[in-house]
Formats: C-alpha cells, sequence, structure tokens
C-alpha cells in the first residue's frame, strides 16, 4: 500500500524507529456466502481489504474509505468483529511499524468488485468454501465474523 502522507511526515523525525499505527480490516461478506479478497500489488498474496487510518478518523469512516479506494465496492458495517494489537513488522526499507487493527464484518451496498487502486493485481469474491492460502489472522477475522456472537473477540488478561 502507498504509504500516508502523515507517515512519510513522521518519517522525517523519527527516521526507522516503531511508529504506531491504527489499522482498519473488513471481512466484506456477501449473501452468497462469499468474501471479498484483494491480491495485494506488494507481495502478490490474497487478503482481507485493509488500510491504515488518517489522524483523526473515525475507523468505520475509515475502512468504507478504503474498500471502496481499493475494490470499487461501496459497504456498509455490519459490527466490530476483532480489536486486537498486532506483532511488530519490519517494512522492505527498514521503517518498524506495529498497528492496533480493528476488524469489522460488512455488507456490500452495490458495485462490482475491480482492481480500483494501485494496491492491488485482482479483487474478487471468493467462496468460504475454496478460499486461497491466506494468513491465520485472516482465517480467524472471517470465523469470527462468521460467529453468531455478535460481541468482538479481543484480548484479555
Amino acid at each position: 500500500m502507498p504509504t500516508p502522507k502523515f507517515i512519510l511526515d513522521l518519517r522525517t523525525k523519527i527516521g526507522h524507529d516503531l511508529l504506531w499505527l491504527t489499522g482498519v480490516t473488513g471481512v466484506v461478506l456477501d449473501r452468497h456466502e462469499q468474501v471479498l479478497l484483494v491480491r495485494r500489488a506488494d507481495n502478490g498474496r490474497w487478503s482481507l481489504v485493509s488500510g491504515i487510518l488518517e489522524p483523526g478518523e473515525q475507523p468505520a469512516v475509515g475502512l468504507i474509505r478504503e474498500i471502496q479506494e481499493e475494490t470499487a465496492v461501496e459497504a456498509e458495517i455490519e459490527r466490530l468483529v476483532s480489536l486486537e494489537s498486532l506483532p511488530p513488522a519490519s517494512c522492505p526499507n527498514g521503517d518498524q511499524v506495529q498497528f492496533l487493527d480493528l476488524c469489522f464484518r460488512c455488507r456490500p451496498l452495490r458495485g462490482e468488485p475491480r482492481v480500483n487502486d494501485d494496491e492491488s493485481l485482482d479483487v474478487r469474491w471468493w467462496p468460504l468454501s475454496d478460499l486461497p492460502d491466506l494468513t491465520d489472522r485472516e482465517r480467524a477475522s472471517i470465523k469470527n465474523a462468521l460467529s453468531p456472537d455478535p460481541a468482538p473477540v479481543y484480548v484479555t488478561p
């Protein structure tokens, strides 16, 4: 994903030091039991739609923006699925990041999925019974989004 300007500005001050960011992830499920996935341009892997919030941006608003920007699908939030701190990670350029991720279950309102920016190579609906290789965290996010329990998942002491 392209690095937002506010992060580039911060990097001029902190260099490659660890930067704490707020991320959003969407499990967009249609009425045919399919999930919307993007094939990322940076690593070629299929993944859930995700992004970084702009300063002051509301999480649900930011995720709806990310879904539309990346897939051309207009969606709405149904509920918060999980809230978790992800492990620290290193970017290819040496920048250190760590995300607080808010994952939401969403449903599509209109629009046909397509590559809508330079962050993705492909965008499409995948049947839940035939998903591509996803990370364990993404599979857990889908499982949690399908749970009849509406309470969000989070780590407790």
